[in-house]
């Protein structure tokens, strides 16, 4: 007994793409109505003001001043050259003879922050451990 198959009764497998498509179609929709689009360079940014009590003076106090276009100033005397030994050396000499003198930041609103990192590892390699960043008052609108 031989067993025959036909080959008239079955149909050729095809793939049917149109719930595929659908799929993907909700998938862009909801990608669509879920991203935001934001533009970093357009970022509006106001930094903080602090209003506090006015500091007090310490006895060991050296001041750091950050301008605007990045140069430093150790005690009111200008550097020459804006770099890290250079500022590392002003503030060991400025240290000599005082018991854990505190660094004090004067920076400038529209210094960068490469200059205050800067002061502050130029302070690291001087020894200094005691850092604090001077404010003003805010304004009156």
């Amino acid at each position: 007994m031989a067993i025959r198959f036909s080959r008239r009764d079955r149909e050729d497998p095809e793939i049917n793409l149109i719930p595929f498509i659908d799929v993907l179609l909700v998938v862009l929709i909801f990608l669509m109505l879920t991203a935001t689009f934001s533009r970093y360079t357009q970022l509006q940014v106001r930094l903080p003001e602090a209003d506090a009590e006015a500091a007090q003076t310490q006895a060991h106090e050296i001041v750091v001043a950050i301008g605007a276009d990045g140069r430093y100033a150790v005690g009111g005397q200008v550097l020459t050259t804006p770099s890290v030994q250079a500022l590392t050396a002003a503030l060991q000499q400025a240290a000599l003879g005082q018991t854990e003198p505190t660094l004090v930041i004067n920076a400038d609103a529209a210094a960068t922050h490469q200059s205050v990192i800067n002061a502050m590892e130029a302070a690291r390699n001087a020894g200094l451990q005691r850092i604090t960043f001077a404010t003003q008052q805010p304004r009156e609108r």
